[in-house]
């Protein structure tokens, strides 16, 4: 596996693959450690998970540079992220118990309810744009739930992998419990097929989604898929406009746009259309690409060559079918990196890539509506369903007649989609199914076994 800077192009470092031989042996490792594990009393488990948050902030700078480096993060975005995945090991060490409590239900036995016990080792297939959010909003309710982990990372963050598991490792856990399995997709098939393996989450796209789910379902193993988004951010013609134009770019730009929840598709009411739009693209005017190393830049590169050539061609794509407008962006640079300059394509309509597809990049699709039933219609227009938001100044009336409506898994009002371990994620449609974070996400793998006693 080869990790290349997206900066400049440069071989960062190579790492060897695991074959055959050594995904058996971790397998087996991780089979053997959940016998122990399951049986590990919960407040032992977190002294393991709290000790997990105090590496990842002991050693934050060299994580976040990690990160930087493999994929292009900007760097105080990376810093953020590391400390997120600190919360959220801190989180499940906190609510673990009252989230696993066992459930009385009154029936016409002496005692009968729910119980909820762990299932055994859990594939987690990891994508590449937050490469230590996604694995660690996974492991941590997980390992408090009493499963052990398997980590399949995207092959561009080596390195980052490496760095997860050698968090668990520095934490104590005990070997077998939290494993990084470098293998490339051709092994996958054969790791979700084997018995030892109870359930499988992807963070992907929709393809790989349908893929993995098809092969788990073969298996009969319960599956969570956290999917891609074309997330609509509806701007009313009573939306605070100063205040909604610093959360657009935010909602936009986070990650470079590399952000299955970042805004997507900008719905906006016609009658504020037009300063909206200027608003925008003064600020995306304004940002500053370059070295994500440096402070100073707000956008990095995009993490591989051949996202970057995808995201273009829908950017020309969009405008030559007569669909959009480019205002803003929408060239290629010159010279080394991968960098792709903010973007604002205006009058988007639907049908057009822009509006049908995920843009994984720093790109703005404005698109004109007549009032909140059209927007609502027009956000709904889609395969994709993960998050949404709605911006006005009456929030009551949003929160009561428009968000039951909006076809996502997550709705917003007057603030940017966003995951939160107090709260379940995940999205509908193409989107995917089923849900991480919170008390729903650390029951997705856990059996939830009923008890009944005369």
């Amino acid at each position: 596996m080869e990790a290349i800077n997206p900066k400049n192009g440069e071989t960062i470092a190579h790492y060897p693959e695991d074959d055959a031989s050594a995904v058996d042996a971790k397998l087996a490792s991780a089979d053997e450690a959940f016998e122990a594990w399951r049986e590990t009393p919960i407040d032992e488990r977190a002294t393991y998970l709290k000790r997990a948050s105090e590496v990842l902030r002991e050693n934050i700078g060299a994580y976040a540079g990690r990160m930087t480096d493999e994929m292009g993060k900007p760097i105080e975005e990376a810093r953020a992220e590391v400390e997120k995945c600190a919360w959220v090991c801190e989180y499940y060490v906190e609510h673990a118990d009252e989230h696993l409590e066992p459930r009385s239900i009154e029936t016409d036995a002496s005692t009968s309810g729910v119980r909820y016990d762990p299932l055994g080792p859990i594939l987690a297939i990891m994508p590449w744009n937050f490469p230590f959010w996604q694995a660690f909003r996974f492991a941590a309710p997980n390992l408090m739930a009493g499963n052990v982990g398997l980590l399949k990372h995207a092959p561009n963050v080596p390195g980052c992998a490496r760095s997860i598991e050698e968090v668990f490792d520095r934490a104590g856990c005990p070997e077998g419990v939290f494993q990084n399995l470098a293998v490339d997709e051709a092994q996958v098939e054969s790791i979700i097929e084997d018995e030892r393996v109870r359930g499988v989450t992807l963070t992907g796209s929709v393809g790989a989604g349908r893929e993995v789910a098809a092969m788990a379902g073969r298996a009969l193993k319960p599956t969570v898929l956290e999917l891609g988004g074309s997330d609509p951010f509806i701007v009313l013609e009573d939306a605070p406009l100063e205040y909604t134009l610093e959360e657009a770019v935010r909602a936009r730009t986070l990650n470079s746009g590399q952000s299955c929840i970042a805004a997507k598709r900008f719905l906006v009411d016609e009658s504020i259309y037009d300063e909206f739009a200027e608003g925008l693209r003064e600020r995306f005017e304004a940002l500053e690409m370059g070295d994500p190393t440096q402070r100073a830049h707000d956008l990095g590169p995009m993490a591989r060559e051949d996202l970057r050539e995808h995201l273009h061609n829908q950017v020309v794509r969009s405008v030559d079918e007569g669909g959009a407008t480019c205002t803003l962006g929408g060239e290629v640079p010159e010279g080394p990196g991968y960098f792709y300059p903010p973007t604002v394509l205006e009058d988007v309509e639907p049908g057009t890539a822009a509006f049908e597809e995920e843009t994984f990049g720093p790109v703005a699709a404005l698109t004109k509506v007549q009032g909140a039933e059209h927007a609502v219609g027009w956000a709904n227009d889609s395969s994709y369903g993960l998050g949404a938001s709605v911006w006005t100044e009456r929030d009551d009336w949003a929160h009561e007649t428009l968000v039951p409506r909006i076809e996502a898994g997550h709705v917003a009002v007057n603030g940017i989609v966003k995951s939160d371990p107090r709260l379940p994620f995940g999205g509908i449609k193409d989107s995917g199914y089923g849900r991480e974070l919170s008390e729903e996400g650390m029951q997705a793998f856990v059996n939830r076994k009923t008890v009944w006693v005369t």
